[in-house]
């Protein structure tokens, strides 16, 4: 890379953009172009090889093969050959809460830059929902990368973490969640935290209040609560730890389920489930790797193990077989196993397509969350929100992984 480029490519880098904000201003970086690599535009959609995606102001302008795009004059060029050009991937299930993002408002800006990197934006990661963390520290962050002055993902928040009665998480003790005991708790407290800006409700709908206690929400109060979420236009994310959370999610109305729920405690899941939630239009984030990961800590066998992932698989397998909506999403932050190349592994091992994961990565996220036309394909017209990985992830799912260049509305935020 000559000197020129170099300089260029850090303009590009502190030029602050937003994969939402899609119309050019008047002034802004050079243009950009990802020049060589296989272009996925969409999910399923043919690939575009040797193809160039030229970027000016934060839009996609232009796609297609090398010989056919006119790069702009003074266009900055990236090289992408061998790898693959697609949207820029979702995490819809992380956490904010590692040390690293205390005192967010005040924080050094390399250290949040660094535990964005470290965490989500060397994976690909453009666009995240945080599922519980402290909503007001979540708020400063983002106010800070949308901003520009860090380079980093769209941050939305799914807050209130509401439990039932008596079903704070052990896993969280001292802290205890807010508690509906009646539909009238959840009729005044989910308007309260919209009203403090959250872009999305999460309910505990079963919660481990202690090891191997399970404490399930009553499904009228799931009810009141999805309600009074949807009278201020607000989607609503559950985490359901068995069968029987999953069922008051279902019964009560409830968007995103927020895991899939493996676990034997009462038995055999509930195989009538997946139908159900593709029935009443839910969507699933998986969080696969979730299972093994909290299973090691308590010493079980390897058997055990599998079993326990092996029904998380057969509930994505139904609940994708039946035509549900998969999210990809990977719990990182309560994980602190960033990597996120075995949940690729386990939903292929699920019998999901490179298609349909790319779609839990890009095009199903920007439909459920409302920005499919701004964001999630690579697309004329479109915000630049793009992720190049290294390879072919349709012959080996690990290289989605495996990034080169991370894009939010143009704007370099990961570059390896």
């Amino acid at each position: 890379m000559n000197v020129r480029v170099a300089l260029v490519l850090l303009v590009l880098v502190a030029a602050c953009g937003s994969g939402e904000r899609v119309t050019p201003t008047a002034a802004g970086p050079p243009p950009l172009a990802l020049v060589g690599g296989r272009v996925q535009p969409a999910p399923g959609a043919p690939s575009v090889a040797d193809a160039v995606v030229v970027i000016e102001r934060g839009v996609i302008s232009a796609v297609g093969r090398r010989g056919d795009v006119r790069l702009p004059d003074g266009a900055v060029t990236l090289d992408c050959a061998g790898a693959t050009v697609s949207a820029g991937f979702w995490n819809s299930h992380v956490h904010f809460t590692e040390p690293v993002w205390n005192d967010a408002a005040f924080a050094p800006p390399e250290r949040l830059a660094g535990g964005l990197r470290a965490m989500l934006t060397s994976y690909g990661f453009v666009h995240v929902f945080d599922t519980g963390s402290l909503p007001g520290n979540t708020a400063a962050l983002r106010r800070r990368l949308e901003s520009g002055e860090i380079a980093g993902p769209s941050i939305r928040m799914a807050s209130g973490s509401f439990v039932p009665p008596g079903g704070s998480p052990y896993y969280l003790r001292p802290m205890r969640l807010p508690e509906l005991s009646a539909p009238a708790d959840a009729e005044r407290l989910v308007p309260q935290a919209v009203d403090a800006g959250a872009d999305a409700i999460k309910l505990f709908t079963g919660s481990f209040a202690e090891r191997g206690v399970i404490v399930v929400m009553p499904v009228d109060v799931v009810r009141a609560a999805v309600a009074a979420a949807h009278r201020r236009g607000k989607l609503v994310f559950a985490h359901p730890s068995n069968s029987a959370g999953a069922r008051a999610a279902l019964e009560g109305g409830v968007d995103i389920l927020a895991h899939t729920f493996p676990t034997e405690l009462d038995g055999p899941w509930d195989r009538s489930l997946p139908g159900g939630m593709r029935e009443r239009g839910m969507a699933l984030i998986p969080t696969l790797k979730l299972w093994p990961y909290e299973l090691r800590k308590f010493v079980l066998p390897a058997e055990v193990v599998q079993r326990v992932l092996g029904n998380g698989q057969a509930q994505v397998r139904a609940f994708a077989d039946a035509g549900g909506q998969v999210l990809f999403g990977t719990d990182v932050g309560y994980m602190t196993e960033y990597d996120p190349t075995d949940e690729y592994v386990h939903l292929a091992g699920a019998g999901l397509s490179y298609a349909r994961i790319l779609a839990a990565l890009t095009t199903a996220p920007a439909e459920r969350f409302g920005v499919a036309a701004l964001t999630g394909r690579v697309a004329p017209g479109l915000a630049a929100d793009l992720t190049v990985v290294d390879g072919d992830p349709e012959r080996d799912i690990r290289a989605l992984a495996r990034v080169r260049y991370a894009l939010r509305g143009g704007r370099i935020v990961y570059s390896r």
